[in-house]
C-alpha cells in the first residue's frame, strides 16, 4: 500500500470496507494521500504514520471548513479579505512555496498564534472528518487511490479512522431511518409557499422558519448555528417539504480565499491512444481525461480514414464509437483484429447502448472492453490503465 496505485472501484463502500481499507493504511504506517472519488465528486485523505491527519474536497468544502471554525472558534475574523492577508503571511514563512491544504495550514499558524487552541483544533477537524465520512456513504460506487506524498509538514492531530467511520455511520444510519437518504444535507431549505406553511404550523415557528428557511444556508449550516443535529432538524422539516411548502435548493461553495492553481501545459509523455469517434463531445471529453492523466490521445472523426491513421499511429490503445456514419465499431473491430500488428492492442468500444446483446457481439469481433457514454473519467482511467497493465503482462 505504500506505492502509488492505479485507480481501484469498489461497490457498496459501506463501513466495513471504508475500516479495512483504511486499516491497512495503519498498519503499513502510510504516509501520503488516498484519494476518494465518485463520478461527481473527489476526496483527498492525508495521512501521517498510517493515522489520519486531514481531509479536502467534496461539493462544498470551503463552507464546510468555514462552517466549522466560525462554530468552534467565534473569536476569529474570517471575512474573505482577512484570510488572503493570512495565507499571504503564511506564503512567506514558507519561503513562497505552493500552499498545500491551505485550511489545515492557517489552522497550524493560527495555533502557533495562539489565537486557537489544540482542542478547538480537534473539534473542527473531527467534525470535517464525520461530515465526509457521512457523504463517503452516501456514494453507491467509490474509486480509490494512493500517491506517496507528503504535503502537510506539521501534524496538528493524528485521528483514529475506525472512530469518525464508526460516528458517521451511526449518523447515516440514523439520516436512513428518518427517511432522509435520498435528500443531502447540502441542501438549502427555501420556503417556496408562505402561506402553504403558515396554515400548517403556529405562528411563532412560522416567524422562526421566515428568518431561518431563506435558501442561503444548508441544513448543515442551519443545524450548526442553532446547535440542534443534522437528523431532527431535517426530519422536522422533511413533511413541510413532502407538501410542497417548502423547497431543497442547492447552493454553491463559498469562494475560496486562495485562488486556483494555473495550469502548468505540458506535453503528454505517455502511451499513445487513438479514439475513432465522430462525435466532437466525446473526443474532447477524452482528450481532457486522458491527456490529465499523461496520456497522448489523437481523435478521429472521420471513420472511413480510421484504418489509415491507425496503421500510421500503431496506438498504444484503441477507442471506438459503436455507431458511427458510413461503419460502426463492430466493423472496424473486426477489421484490426485481422491486421497483425493489431491483434493484441486493447480495443475499447463506446456506447450510449449499454446492453447484453451489444456486449456479447463486441466479445465475439474481439473487442478488450465496453465502455458506456456518458464519458466518467475515473471509469475511463481505470479501464485504460487496466488494459494496460493486461497489454504489458502479455509482452513479457
Amino acid at each position: 500500500m505504500a506505492t502509488k496505485q492505479s485507480v481501484i472501484t469498489i461497490r457498496e463502500f459501506t463501513a466495513a470496507k471504508q475500516s479495512r481499507l483504511f486499516g491497512l493504511l495503519k498498519q503499513s504506517q502510510f504516509n501520503g494521500q488516498l484519494q476518494l472519488a465518485t463520478s461527481s465528486t473527489k476526496w483527498t485523505f492525508e495521512f501521517y504514520m498510517g493515522r489520519l491527519l486531514y481531509v479536502t474536497g467534496g461539493k462544498q468544502s470551503m463552507r464546510r471548513w468555514y462552517r466549522y471554525v466560525k462554530h468552534f472558534c467565534p473569536d476569529l475574523y474570517l471575512e474573505i479579505s482577512t484570510l488572503k492577508a493570512e495565507l499571504q503571511r503564511l506564503s512567506k514563512i514558507k519561503d513562497d512555496q505552493e500552499l498545500s491544504c491551505w485550511e489545515y495550514q492557517l489552522l497550524g499558524l493560527w495555533y502557533s498564534q495562539q489565537k486557537i487552541s489544540r482542542e478547538q483544533i480537534r473539534k473542527i477537524i473531527e467534525s470535517i472528518f464525520v461530515e465526509v465520512f457521512f457523504d463517503v456513504n452516501q456514494s453507491r460506487e467509490v474509486m480509490y487511490q494512493v500517491k506517496p506524498e507528503n504535503r502537510l509538514s506539521k501534524q496538528l492531530l493524528l485521528v483514529n479512522a475506525d472512530t469518525m467511520i464508526y460516528k458517521a455511520k451511526s449518523l447515516w444510519k440514523s439520516w436512513l431511518d428518518a427517511k432522509l437518504g435520498d435528500r443531502s444535507p447540502d441542501l438549502a431549505p427555501l420556503i417556496r409557499h408562505p402561506l402553504e406553511l403558515k396554515k400548517r404550523v403556529p405562528e411563532p415557528l412560522y416567524r422562526t422558519l421566515t428568518m431561518m428557511l431563506t435558501g442561503q444556508l444548508t441544513l448543515r449550516d442551519l443545524s450548526v448555528k442553532i446547535d440542534r443535529d443534522i437528523v431532527s432538524l431535517s426530519a422536522s422539516l422533511l413533511p413541510h417539504i413532502q407538501q410542497g411548502a417548502i423547497e431543497l435548493i442547492e447552493l454553491n461553495d463559498l469562494a475560496s480565499p486562495l485562488p486556483p492553481p494555473q495550469p502548468i501545459e505540458k506535453s503528454p509523455k505517455g502511451p499513445l491512444i487513438v479514439c475513432v469517434d465522430d462525435s466532437p463531445a466525446i473526443c474532447r471529453a477524452l482528450e481532457k481525461v486522458l491527456r490529465t492523466a499523461d496520456y497522448q490521445i489523437h481523435c478521429v472523426q472521420d471513420p472511413l480514414r480510421a484504418i489509415a491513421v491507425l496503421l500510421s499511429k500503431k496506438p498504444a490503445l484503441i477507442f471506438l464509437d459503436l455507431v458511427m456514419p458510413g461503419t460502426n465499431g463492430y466493423e472496424l473491430c473486426s477489421q484490426l483484429r485481422r491486421i497483425s500488428c493489431f491483434k493484441e492492442t486493447p480495443v475499447v468500444i463506446l456506447t450510449g447502448n449499454d446492453g447484453m446483446i451489444d456486449r456479447v457481439r463486441a466479445r465475439m469481433v474481439g473487442a478488450s472492453a465496453f465502455l458506456s457514454k456518458p464519458i466518467n473519467p475515473y471509469q475511463v482511467l481505470s479501464v485504460v490503465e487496466r488494459q494496460l497493465s493486461k497489454q504489458a503482462s502479455v509482452e513479457i
